[in-house]
């Protein structure tokens, strides 16, 4: 038996957990590519093209993160 739990679709609470969950799991994966993509020696500016976001906006999300998980960044 499976822990996973599907929202019910038909009413408005299931469909805003749908969302919830989807946005849950977007932020992992994001967090998980873009700690793979520092190690693998990526800059801030990559990262941030690719996500289609600023190069500080990605910084002020993942940095402090990164430098947690011990992960070496590059400056500029």
């Amino acid at each position: 038996m499976s822990d996973l739990e599907i929202p019910d679709a038909t009413d408005p609470a299931g469909r805003l957990a749908a969302v919830v969950a989807l946005r849950r799991l977007a932020d992992r994966l994001e967090d998980l590519a873009v700690e793979e993509a520092m190690r693998s020696g990526w800059g801030w500016p990559q990262v941030a093209e690719a996500l289609g976001v600023t190069r500080q906006a990605v910084h002020k999300k993942h940095a402090k993160r990164l430098i947690a998980a011990g992960v070496r960044l590059r400056r500029r």
